[in-house]
């Protein structure tokens, strides 16, 4: 481990992988971290859509062909009766190889990305622990302290430090920048089935969304390889940690009362342990200063419904590593340089995050409102695809905003 380079990224995720991929092959010496030993868990299984193109200039996609993910071609939502909608197929909408995804095992695909990083030219240690981000009276990064795998501490100066370190979130917490979405404080418990029931043929690997009955909590459904399928449950986190139930009990007191899952799990067999998060959604104050930035979930992250965790990690790891050469180029490695993607970056995601919104009001039904309003089958698949950075991304709320004002109103008459 060399004691300067010019691009120090912290955390092995794809995220960090992505930046320190691309930084190095823009021909900037480039060190990535990783905490944990690689390949290593993580959660997160089910991508977007538009993760073709980020992965697409990492050089990777015929990669993930090669590893044999489950594709996934369309997203299926269920309602609190059991109710299956039509699942929003993204190659109806549009055709092309892009459309198509994946749902993944982290551990594999992490690693893939973190080998590629190495393959194009980044230093790659894992199993090295972040010890300090050093910043300066004037809130310039200077380097990193760090402990390797051997126990051996090094202080590291870079030029640039991007902070990659997912819901850690290590310079926004050592500077007061994280702010916790007051109305998304969710929590999630999961963990994986063997033989769950699948549909099939191009239905095989869909993301199915499932309310519970009186629509306190939702479940994912990821069918993964190998038969494995990633099921969770997510609600608010007082509901799903503090109703005096261990995290085991309250997962199955959850899959009790969710109609969508019953028959899927019938002849199946739970796997491993459960699993929990909680407190996830946040947003920072500040995504950049003088010789660092923040990406992935570092950056923030909104919720796990419409699975755009994985998308954005890579999109802000691509743009962060552009910004960044671009700011060598011109001498310019200023907050305002490194970070001059994201608000365009945070145009895009407030549409997730208004359909988040929108999920959650339970007085909304989606259903309803596509019966409603099928013109927008396109922009809402387009949402689901990831399709955000563009003029017309958010064509669809004028009339669901008023729809869900509308439902809101009706309730309070009943």
């Amino acid at each position: 481990m060399k004691a300067n380079y010019d691009v120090v990224v912290i955390g092995g995720g794809p995220a960090g992988s992505s930046a320190a991929a691309l930084t190095a092959a823009a021909g900037h010496s480039t060190l990535l971290i990783e905490r944990e030993a690689m390949p290593r868990f993580h959660i997160g299984e089910s991508l977007m859509p538009e993760v073709y193109w980020p992965l697409q200039r990492l050089g990777v996609v015929d990669r993930m062909e090669e590893l044999g993910f489950q594709k996934k071609l369309s997203v299926q939502f269920v309602t609190n009766s059991g109710k299956e909608s039509s699942p929003f197929y993204f190659k109806q909408h549009d055709p092309r190889e892009c459309s198509s995804t994946w749902q993944v095992e982290r551990a594999r695909f992490d690693q893939m990305l973190f080998e590629r990083a190495a393959e194009l030219g980044a230093d790659c240690y894992d199993q090295t622990r972040l010890l300090d981000v050093e910043i300066d009276d004037q809130d310039r990064a200077t380097g990193i302290r760090v402990r390797d795998a051997q126990g051996q501490e090094h202080t590291i100066s870079s030029r640039v430090v991007v902070d990659a370190t997912g819901l850690q979130s290590f310079i926004a917490n050592k500077l007061g920048l994280k702010e916790i979405n007051p109305d998304l404080k969710k929590a999630a418990i999961w963990g994986y089935w063997k033989n769950a029931r699948r549909d099939e043929g191009e239905n095989e690997g869909a993301t199915i969304i499932m309310q519970t009955e009186k629509k306190d909590s939702w479940f994912w459904f990821i069918p993964l390889s190998n038969g494995i399928t990633s099921i969770g449950c997510v609600g608010n986190n007082d509901y799903m940690l503090k109703q005096g139930l261990k995290p085991d009990a309250k997962y199955e007191q959850e899959l009790s009362i969710c109609p969508g899952l019953q028959e899927r799990l019938k002849d199946a067999e739970f796997q491993g342990e459960i699993r929990v998060a909680k407190e996830f959604s946040y947003t920072t104050k500040r995504h950049a200063g003088e010789g660092w930035v923040l990406i992935g979930d570092a950056f923030g992250f909104i919720d796990p419904i419409y699975s755009s965790g994985v998308y954005f990690a890579l999109e802000t790891g691509v743009r962060a590593a552009d910004a960044i050469t671009e700011g060598f180029a011109k001498d310019d490695l200023s907050g305002a340089q490194l970070a001059r993607w994201a608000d365009d970056f945070k145009d895009g995601s407030s549409w997730i995050r208004k359909l988040v919104h929108a999920y959650y009001t339970n007085e909304f039904s989606f259903g309803r409102f596509m019966k409603a309003h099928p013109h927008h089958t396109g922009n809402l698949t387009d949402l689901l695809i990831g399709r955000i950075f563009h003029d017309q991304a958010g064509a669809i709320f004028d009339d669901m905003d008023e729809a869900i004002e509308a439902a809101k109103r009706d309730a309070m008459s009943m």
